[in-house]
């Protein structure tokens, strides 16, 4: 199965700029974009409705481009090609997540809060939702196991 923006020739600065037309055009009041010393991540943040959001784009290791799907080693300019299509790929992605959110919350279907709860920050600490909660819920889920899905059925 093909992946979401696989082959996508629009540039990460073409998506980032997309991103941030998109959260002007329903309320966004700031904007920010940028990357970790390491490479490892880009963030974006903005503000609206009231709430600062800050969602990280997690990004591949270089050295997993090192080989082709069918395990053949790739020379270097491969590999970075492959590198900087992905990260192109990832940026299409999340411009579709951010985009169908807040088209959800404009057509009254979903609030701010819930779309974008987990990477919501918190004001007192400058950490996301996620962060704090994340690791209690992983503990909950490994302790409890999966809950029924309806109440009062069985599994």
């Amino acid at each position: 199965m093909t992946r979401y923006a696989q082959g996508t020739t629009v540039s990460t600065s073409q998506s980032r700029a997309e991103v941030e037309r998109t959260l002007i055009r329903y309320g966004a009041t700031e904007f920010v974009s940028g990357w970790s010393g390491s490479g490892a991540q880009q963030a974006l943040g903005f503000t609206i409705h009231g709430r600062q959001v800050r969602i990280t784009l997690p990004l591949p290791e270089r050295e997993s481009f090192n080989l082709t799907p069918k395990g053949y080693d790739r020379a270097p300019a491969e590999a970075e090609k492959a590198y900087q299509a992905e990260i192109r790929r990832r940026w299409r992605a999340l411009l579709l997540i951010v985009k169908a959110k807040l088209e959800a919350v404009d057509s009254g279907i979903t609030t701010i809060e819930r779309e974008f709860l987990a990477d919501v920050v918190i004001p007192d600490t400058g950490e996301t939702f996620m962060d704090r909660v994340g690791p209690g819920l992983e503990r909950l889920y490994a302790e409890h196991g999966i809950p029924e899905l309806l109440p009062g059925g069985k599994r």
